[in-house]
């Protein structure tokens, strides 16, 4: 009778760790960084990409599994990848930010980033962080319910993921070089790409357009990831409504639209019915353009939505397209979002901070000849956040110097607000706020602080529509509006029942944003512009996320194999 009993615990046991086996996986990948030869608009250049792919792999995982990627760089440049969007929670050394989380990966060198996907599902993206290789360097990170999970909607027929990037004729790491050493705006991209490829509007690009295929009468998710370097963009589908469901990995309250917009780092989920006459149909992506007088690319990449049972050979039918500074659109298109379900937001704010983010103008070093300073009025181009202009480190990472206590890295004495109250959005500002001071500076805050943060664009140079990316964490945007902040008008407007949950916000031009979250995950955590020409200008900070109380509320250890500066 024992041994009954005995094979009847080992049976439950055994099933039970079959089960937990079931319900989460450890994956295993490995990216080759290589240079690759790739063709676009007739010409053909060597691409930083990974695995000879471009874009890179797709990678597919469960809400729950744990992802080892192991990143062998064969190229000539330091890398980085980072996983945006993932929580990383306690798993900083795994972000991948260069000299934030780590130092950046040497060629001939390895690193494995280690980390578990937790609580949740939807479509995320990985990218290059180091100088402008996410320029091709970039790929969909897809994550599924959990294993006897289901979508809060009907399962869709199809999924599709659609990358929309950026192309440059030129090595774009020589773009940004150039760029750094005259002081001037880089050169823009030659053309915009779905999946990689420009689209049937580009010289020799029809052979190379995305088609994606559909059955009359079947509905497919369609997730789309704005992985451009520096643009804001506008998509749509010709003839089709998109019934917008979930955006950076939460899910939202559906809402039917004919057209989104994204800010480079964010991503919407959207779900298209097939019905409409059996045809082809253009998908089509061009620039959201705010800021004035500023030059950018204004052509149009397509891919074709392909109905299989087609009755005519006809071309493709084009959509209509907004204008490219089209911002009532983008207003009303952003306040439609709300989370699915009513959401706990923090009520009591323990850290009340108000960020203003923009651009500056530095002016010319004295022991600089003209040709380095071509910005406006011969100065050179520079952003920041509260008037502090963000210096990354170089040797050692941040969250390193802050683990091991190595001193003369970084302060932390980045200021909570602006050191000069003035007319943020205003005509007449004055020259003498142009030119921020440079610094390594961090935000300390303690676990479990509760924050809001005001995020306030201004009319230094020009305003614009910035995408405000935070590491390791989600927010809820409670509120956004234009002009200046006024706490006593606006706090009126915050939404604290369903805001939704977002990792990058689009912080209206000549307007502002209120985001809130909890400090819940030790580590350091950039947070910065999404626009890469911004970051390089120094558009950034980062937060201290001190450490909580116990294992679970504290930063694991350094990992063995964390590159060296």
């Amino acid at each position: 009778m024992r041994t009954l009993h005995t094979f009847s615990f080992w049976l439950f046991f055994c099933s039970l760790l079959s089960a937990s086996s079931i319900i989460a996986k450890v994956q295993h990948h490995n990216f080759v960084i290589q240079e690759t030869p790739v063709k676009r608009l007739c010409k053909t250049r060597n691409a930083i990409t990974v695995n000879g792919m471009f874009p890179g792999p797709t990678l597919e995982v469960n809400d729950g599994d744990t992802l080892q990627v192991k990143v062998h760089n064969r190229a000539r440049y330091n890398i980085t990848i980072h996983w945006h969007g993932v929580r990383q929670m306690r798993t900083g050394w795994a972000d991948g930010p260069e000299f934030v989380t780590q130092c950046p990966i040497r060629p001939g060198k390895s690193y494995t980033y280690r980390f578990t996907i937790q609580g949740q599902e939807g479509t995320l993206w990985w990218h290059a962080h180091s100088s402008w290789l996410r320029a091709t360097v970039y790929g969909a990170l897809i994550i599924h319910p959990a294993l006897g999970s289901s979508f809060p909607f009907p399962k869709p027929d199809r999924q599709t993921s659609l990358v929309l990037g950026e192309w440059w004729n030129a090595n774009p790491v020589n773009v940004i070089n150039q760029a750094t050493r005259t002081g001037a705006a880089p050169n823009v991209s030659d053309a915009y790409t779905i999946n990689g490829q420009p689209g049937d509007l580009y010289n020799c690009s029809s052979k190379g357009t995305v088609v994606v295929p559909v059955n009359s009468g079947e509905t497919s998710l369609l997730r789309v990831i704005n992985a451009a370097l520096n643009q804001p963009l506008f998509f749509t589908v010709a003839n089709h409504k998109l019934t917008v469901v979930g955006a950076d990995a939460s899910y939202l309250k559906p809402f039917t639209t004919k057209v989104l917009m994204l800010g480079p780092g964010q991503t919407t989920d959207v779900l298209l019915t097939a019905n409409q006459p059996p045809k082809r149909y253009y998908i089509a992506a061009r620039a959201y353009q705010s800021a004035q007088n500023a030059p950018f690319d204004n052509t149009t990449t397509t891919a074709i939505l392909q109905y299989t049972k087609r009755t005519t050979t006809s071309p493709p039918i084009m959509p209509p397209l907004p204008a490219f500074n089209h911002t009532k659109i983008v207003t009303s298109f952003s306040r439609k979002f709300k989370s699915l379900r009513n959401v706990v937001v923090p009520k009591t704010i323990d850290e009340n901070l108000f960020f203003t983010i923009g651009l500056g103008l530095d002016n010319c070093p004295k022991n600089f000849p003209k040709n380095r300073c071509q910005g406006l009025n011969g100065t050179r181009f520079t952003a920041s956040m509260n008037n502090v202009s963000f210096v990354l480190p170089s040797n050692f990472s941040l969250l390193q110097a802050h683990s091991n206590g190595i001193p003369n890295v970084f302060t932390t004495d980045f200021p909570a607000k602006p050191p000069v109250k003035f007319d943020y959005t205003g005509n007449n500002i004055s020259r003498g706020l142009f030119q921020p001071v440079k610094g390594t500076k961090l935000y300390k805050l303690k676990y479990g602080t509760r924050v809001q943060i005001v995020l306030q664009d201004t009319n230094i140079v020009t305003s614009e529509n910035h995408p405000i990316h935070l590491h390791g964490y989600d927010f809820y945007i409670v509120a956004e509006g234009f002009g200046n902040f006024n706490p006593k008008k606006d706090s009126s407007k915050f939404n604290l029942v369903d805001p939704p949950l977002r990792n990058t916000v689009a912080v209206p031009v000549n307007g502002w944003a209120v985001i809130r979250f909890v400090a819940d995950n030790p580590g350091v955590w950039l947070m910065h512009c999404h626009l890469d020409v911004h970051i390089k200008w120094g558009l950034g900070m980062a937060f201290l996320v001190e450490n909580g109380v116990g294992k679970l509320e504290t930063l694991e250890a350094a990992p063995h194999d964390l590159p060296v500066c």
